[in-house]
């Protein structure tokens, strides 16, 4: 007599960190094996996948939270994926393979994927415990930064990068006045030069915005809420709402306490495996090649990459892409891609046109181009990116690059 067969349990997967780069991993993976794994997800926040890059119009009232929702509740279910959510993993037990969670449930994995991402750089001066004293990260975040706003008059942003202009524009559409306090001579230093840097400052103070550069924070100021922000030099200016956006750090706590490799961030390897085989990671917890990644098109080349690789479809390699930027700030067009600050062999081209407000410089080198940047006439953005993406000989088409496609293509 024959036994009976034995049912086969599918290999259990889970993912710590309910973001962008986890979720998007496991669509990845649902596009080639949606039967594959048990699948079951950690998230630190009360709520399902939503698209942390539109925080920024949920905070200047043009979106509502369910206007960027990727993944609700229903969508785990239909998926057939437990999400435990508002419970963060707390502990990685690699030798019985097992995760530990905040309330105490514990669970096993075949593969683990690690989707921590990263938290906001608090800078820690005198007050920056006060209430009052905001990151701009997550649905709290901008939830209490609209109730401050109802209430509050003078918002004071730290950090002049893309994130902090962001919250700026946002804030001030809700009414408050706004002063943005940067360290350097220059707004978004990583990202544009200094006559761009120039040009967006100018505008966005014919917006409203105020602006104290070459500012070092010496201390929030306040006792039971912050009400200014003291400066090295000893001036202050007032804030019932202060908002660090001076950077992030990834969230690698979790992988070193279980003894998972890592530098600045997790390191993994080109099929984003990390130093354990069971376990990958993803997005802006992770170091590939010495670099760590804030941009959404990485990451997602992370997680179409990834996602192949646990479904067992692994012939994919995660190569690192130059990734442009885009300013969302409204009403200012700005674009930048590649290496724009030039050296030793290289050369600029650049077009000024003060009555248009048009800025564009282009790097070169070799016949070739490195970098742009390009400040209120964008449209040729993405062309410049794929000439620099493809090493693209531009020697035919110089005396036109600087007007555009359109142009370069009659001339070529």
């Amino acid at each position: 007599m024959k036994s009976p067969e034995r049912v086969e349990s599918k290999p259990a997967l889970v993912v710590i960190g309910n973001g962008m780069a986890g979720m998007r991993t496991v669509e990845e993976l649902h596009k080639l094996d949606p039967d594959m794994y048990d699948i079951t997800v950690f998230g630190a926040e009360p709520h399902g996948n939503y698209n942390r890059i539109l925080l920024s119009p949920v905070l200047a009232g043009e979106k509502t939270m369910d206007d960027i929702m990727l993944n609700t509740r229903e969508w785990y279910v239909q998926h057939g994926i437990t999400l435990h959510a508002g419970d963060p993993v707390e502990h990685i037990d690699r030798r019985n393979r097992i995760v530990r969670a905040r309330s105490g449930l514990e669970v096993r994995y075949d593969r683990l994927l690690i989707a921590t991402g990263s938290k906001p750089f608090i800078i820690p001066v005198p007050g920056h415990q006060l209430p009052g004293v905001l990151a701009f990260r997550d649905i709290q975040d901008v939830e209490s930064m609209l109730e401050a706003a109802r209430n509050h008059k003078h918002a004071v942003v730290i950090g002049g990068g893309l994130l902090g202009l962001e919250a700026a524009n946002g804030l001030q559409r809700q009414g408050m006045s706004v002063t943005v306090v940067h360290v350097t001579d220059a707004l978004m230093n990583q990202q544009l030069d200094k006559p761009a840097a120039q040009l967006l400052q100018k505008a966005l103070e014919d917006k409203g915005l105020k602006f104290r550069l070459n500012a070092q924070t010496a201390e929030i100021v306040g006792t039971d809420r912050a009400t200014a922000v003291r400066f090295k030099d000893g001036s202050e200016i007032p804030a019932d709402l202060v908002v660090m956006t001076a950077g992030v750090r990834p969230n690698i706590e979790l992988a070193k306490a279980a003894g998972l490799h890592c530098d600045r961030a997790i390191i993994v390897d080109d099929t984003l495996q990390t130093y354990d085989p069971r376990i990958y990671a993803v997005g802006e917890c992770v170091q590939h090649r010495s670099a760590t990644f804030g941009l959404v098109a990485p990451i997602w080349d992370q997680a179409r990459v990834c996602g192949a690789h646990l479904a067992g479809a692994g012939v994919r390699r995660y190569v690192q892409q130059t990734s442009p930027t885009r300013l969302k700030v409204t009403g200012v067009d700005l674009y930048s891609v590649g290496d724009f600050v030039g050296g030793e062999g290289s050369e600029d081209l650049v077009l000024r046109d003060a009555r248009r407000g048009v800025y564009k410089r282009l790097v070169l080198k070799n016949n070739r181009v490195t970098g742009a940047v390009l400040y209120g006439d964008v449209k040729d953005g993405p062309w410049y990116f794929g000439l620099i993406q493809n090493n693209t000989d531009i020697t035919s088409i110089r005396q036109t690059l600087l007007f555009g496609e359109a142009l370069s293509a009659r001339a070529a």
